[in-house]
This record gives structure tokens, sequence and C-alpha cells, in this order.
């Protein structure tokens, strides 16, 4: 400060040691910037006894809520889609999942015993249904 005060006048170097600089940031900037973004819009597509045609998306997921069940198919992002023209049924299945699989090692063993898992299968119900029994016809 003495080494400014020399180059200047003493009325001067009475305004330069009063400056004040800002201890905030100006504005413009956030840091907080997601969350803007529209949802993604997953779930059912169609309801239970809905017509539906082959390759109607009936459900997009992304894990897996919805099993796929009769004449249904699935993506490779888990989107449920129709396999034939028919009606929608939405069922609930007991679920037994593989006994070396890493499902009931980590959760079918922490449950009671006895307890029923079950499962929400979207089945598509073809409109032309054969009158007779495959196997039959077969013999």
């Amino acid at each position: 400060e003495a080494a400014i005060g020399r180059l200047l006048d003493p009325g001067q170097f009475v305004l330069l040691s009063y400056l004040r600089f800002a201890s905030k940031k100006a504005g413009g900037s956030s840091k907080n910037h997601g969350g803007k973004s529209p949802g993604k819009r997953y779930g059912l597509k169609k309801q239970d006894g809905n017509f539906v045609h082959a390759g109607n998306i009936l459900a997009t997921q992304r894990l897996l809520r919805y099993h796929p069940g009769a004449h249904v198919g699935m993506g490779t992002n888990k989107t449920l889609y129709a396999l034939e023209d028919g009606c929608i049924r939405l069922t609930k299945e007991v679920y037994i999942p593989h006994p070396r699989s890493l499902e009931t090692s980590q959760i079918i063993t922490k449950l009671p015993q006895g307890t029923l898992l079950y499962k929400t299968f979207i089945n598509v119900i073809p409109v032309t249904q054969e009158p007779t029994f495959k196997l039959v016809n077969m013999v």
C-alpha cells in the first residue's frame, strides 16, 4: 500500500483503501441443472380386457414388474408386446424361482417358511382359438 500511495495523490490513496470487492460471485451460474427432463412414461399401455393387435406394446418397464405370459413377447429393454391379435388378461400367478438362482439365495432364504411369491403376468388370449387339442390330431 505504501508503494501505491507514493504514486497517487493523497486524496486518491484514501479512495483506493476503501474499495471493496465482491465476496460472492455475480449471478448466472448454478450447479443443479437436473430434474427438468420429462418422465419416461413407464407402465401399462393397454388395460385388462382390451383388444390388441399383434405387435401392440402392452407395457414398458425398467425392471421386470410385469412378466410375459401366453402370446406375449419381451424386447431388449423389457418392453412387453403382443404376438397375436386378442384380448389382454392380467393374472397373478405363484412364482417359483430356480433353486440355484441369485434371487433365491438373496431374497427367498430371508422369507418365512411356506411364503408364496406372486408375480403379475400379461397374457393375450387369441381371437381364433383352435377347437381341438393339438396332440389329439397327432395320434
